[in-house]
């Protein structure tokens, strides 16, 4: 339970809410409520249909300045020619952002704010409020319930649409809230609330209910100021629409139907309720790529009849019912103090292992909400954001962010979690095998290293964006899906031709030398780079470590998949003949593992990024049994790399933690864990990278329990 007797000073400290397709961030400000929604397929939908130039003819002048050691020359052609716009060019690129889809406001008329929590095991967010005589005041006996569900005498079924507006003149909503001095005045009884969505009835509900006495109040419906966008809302005694329209991009609507035993008012403007006992409120979102309509008729709002706390009871069995699958056990004392002083205590130097194994439940949490009903995976934001222009446009990186979000998930028995980043990855294939053909030439399938959900395999960022590895990472994926379900069907129809197409890319793009060794190039260390490169923020090279490992692991999962389903004797040599005959793992003078292909001057030896130690973690390539060489070297590096500032991002830290689990060393665990809540994260323990909220460090601090 996150527990708070503060209310949300700002986005970031309210409490999320989801079930994948639809997600909330309940803000519990002083004097209001905000319930700000997302919908995982509502990108702006302006670069739909966005696709490369040819450029593989340009591929042997870039590997013939890699050849004579130019990389310098190498690495900025490379750019030119295989990695889009965007970056350090200047120019936008055109990775969609994900968009907010605006927020439910109710301003209660009267209250003093008590105390919020979020249940991790329903996923209901909760709200008291401490409701005040300030004049005429009209008192209710918390018994005085009988028949209330069927007092609907202020329902109109009519649409009688109120003013139609650009959303973008109304006041807004300030995140910063004060509590009020509320001295001298009588408290006439409680205000409670409580919000989910559900995932067994796909909307999101929100429950007023005044205990010992009846409550008044305001509510409307308001987005963030976009002048690109057209937007109109409208209030009836018993619904709110809103509705928008991107410019050259999709529209949606949000739909809500309430109910009360109070008296209704609909004006232009929003709605009034007076002498209520209880306030239910429905909502769901239709966006225009699942057709507006068919979508909201799909997950049909209630209408008559209903039984609110049936509908948050069959949310809650649910719900809970996925995360009890798997647990973790720690002896704590019990700390009776709210979350965000807890955080504060830890940070001052205070001990709370509770705290450590809320946060990992927190983080399994997460993972379920930003996919379980999802058709899509978790964005660098999970499926939580409230801008028009979010850092990194809340995108899908496939250089390390996204793969992290998914390391827990078949750990912790969530597969349904993993299905969103499967299906995701599969909606790729076909312009992948396009984009393999146009940028390089090859067959099988090439993988951007930023994405959007649309499926559109074009490099976007200048300076990162040479890389040929994503699909091989996330084939890493598929492989352990099959190996948790043995779901010999799965590997046959979805996991091998995965594989395979990804293994058909590596035969055509490696270079055969005169020593009969298959090197990689171009390749990268994301996001690295060694001097001598320009001002580059990654060089480009040959073979770089992590690269080789990739390519390692890949070919591996279709050999072994191959021969368990009797498939392609043939390829499966030439397989075994490439991976045989890969770049070796090399070990530098130092004794660490080399992250290119030869010693290099490393311009940031610090840096946030553990590329070329993914045959440690998460792949299993260097271990003690059979290759403790490499092992060895590959924990000196973590040390070096650490020791020189590293890990200084969640999820760097994150990653950290798992290195360090991995490598069996407790106490260094425990440090890069711990600093995760000390360091980087909200009063709501919400990851941050930066000062920015990103996802994968609460995501990947999960991975880190299990590997510890």
């Amino acid at each position: 339970m996150l527990w708070y007797q503060t209310p949300s000073g700002r986005w970031e400290d309210g409490l999320p809410i989801g079930n994948g397709r639809l997600a909330a961030m309940v803000v519990n400000e002083a004097d209001r409520d905000r319930i700000q929604m997302n919908h995982e397929w509502l990108w702006r939908g302006v670069s739909r249909d966005r696709d490369n130039e040819y450029a593989a003819d340009r591929l042997p002048e870039v590997r013939s300045c890699l050849e004579k050691g130019d990389f310098r020359t190498a690495t900025e052609l490379a750019n030119r020619y295989f990695a889009g716009k965007g970056g350090i060019s200047g120019v936008k690129g055109r990775v969609d952002p994900y968009q907010t889809a605006g927020e439910l406001v109710y301003v209660p008329e009267r209250g003093r704010f008590l105390e919020r929590s979020l249940d991790l095991d329903t996923a209901v967010a909760y709200c008291v409020r401490d409701m005040e005589c300030g004049g005429e005041c009209v008192g209710r006996e918390d018994g005085d319930r009988e028949g209330t569900e069927k007092e609907s005498a202020t329902r109109n079924d009519s649409d009688r649409e109120g003013a139609v507006r650009d959303d973008s003149g109304r006041e807004g909503v300030g995140r910063e809230g004060t509590v009020r001095n509320v001295s001298g005045r009588e408290s006439l009884g409680r205000l409670m609330s409580k919000a989910a969505v559900s995932c067994a009835d796909n909307f999101l509900m929100l429950r007023y209910r005044g205990e010992g006495m009846r409550f008044s109040g305001r509510l409307f419906y308001t987005r963030v100021e976009d002048g690109e966008a057209v937007a109109r809302v409208w209030y009836t005694e018993n619904r709110i629409c809103f509705q928008c329209a991107f410019e050259k991009g999709q529209s949606y609507r949000v739909e809500a139907v309430y109910a009360s035993d109070g008296h209704i008012f609909a004006d232009g403007d929003g709605i009034t309720i007076k002498d209520a006992g209880y306030l239910d409120l429905f909502l769901n979102i239709g966006v225009e790529h699942k057709g507006i309509e068919e979508e909201l008729e799909r997950y049909p709002l209630p209408a008559g009849a209903y039984d609110a706390e049936v509908l948050f009871g069959r949310q809650e069995e649910r719900f809970s019912g996925m995360m009890k699958r798997a647990s973790v056990e720690v002896s704590a004392p019990e700390v009776p103090l709210p979350t965000d002083e807890r955080i504060r205590r830890m940070r001052r130097g205070g001990k709370d292992n509770g705290l450590l194994l809320l946060y990992y439940h927190y983080g399994k949490y997460l993972l379920m909400c930003s996919s379980v009903c999802g058709e899509l995976p978790a964005n660098l934001q999970g499926k939580w954001n409230d801008l028009i222009q979010p850092p990194w446009d809340c995108d899908y990186h496939f250089d390390i962010n996204l793969e992290m979000n998914y390391w827990a998930a078949e750990q912790n028995d969530m597969g349904e979690c993993a299905e969103a980043l499967l299906q995701l990855c599969e909606r790729f294939v076909p312009h992948a095998r396009k984009a393999a053909r146009d940028l390089y030439g090859c067959r099988g399938i090439y993988f951007p290293l930023q994405a959007d959900c649309w499926g559109r395999s074009t490099p976007e960022s200048y300076g990162w964006a040479v890389w040929i590895g994503a699909a091989a990472w996330i084939a890493q994926h598929f492989w352990m899906h099959y190996r948790y379900s043995n779901d010999r069907a799965f590997l046959r129809e979805r996991a091998y031709p995965f594989f395979r197409e990804v293994a058909e890319f590596y035969e055509d793009y490696l270079v055969l030398d005169g020593k009969g060794e298959y090197r990689i190039l171009p390749s990268q260390s994301p996001e690295n780079r060694f001097e001598g490169t320009g001002d580059f923020p990654v060089s480009i090279g040959i073979s770089a470590a992590m690269d080789v490992q990739l390519c390692f692991d890949v070919l591996g999962y279709a050999i072994e998949s191959a021969q368990l389903l009797g498939e392609n004797p043939q390829r499966r040599e030439k397989w075994k003949e490439i991976r045989a005959h890969l770049p070796g793992f090399q070990i530098g003078s130092d004794g660490r593992l080399l992250e290119w292909d030869r010693e290099m001057e490393e311009a940031e030896p610090g840096h946030r990024h553990f590329s070329h130690l993914y045959g440690l973690y998460p792949s299993d390539i260097f271990n003690p049994e059979t290759r403790p060489a490499q092992y060895e070297a590959a924990r000196k590096s973590l040390e070096f790399r650490l020791g020189q500032g590293g890990g200084h991002t969640g999820w760097s830290r994150a990653w950290s933690a798992c290195l360090q689990a991995r490598c069996g060393n407790g106490e260094a665990f425990y440090e890069h864990y711990a600093a995760l809540v000390k360091d980087f994260a909200t009063d709501s323990l919400l990851d941050l990278c930066g000062d920015i909220f990103q996802i994968d460090g609460n995501l990947g601090a999960v991975a880190a329990v299990n590997e510890a």
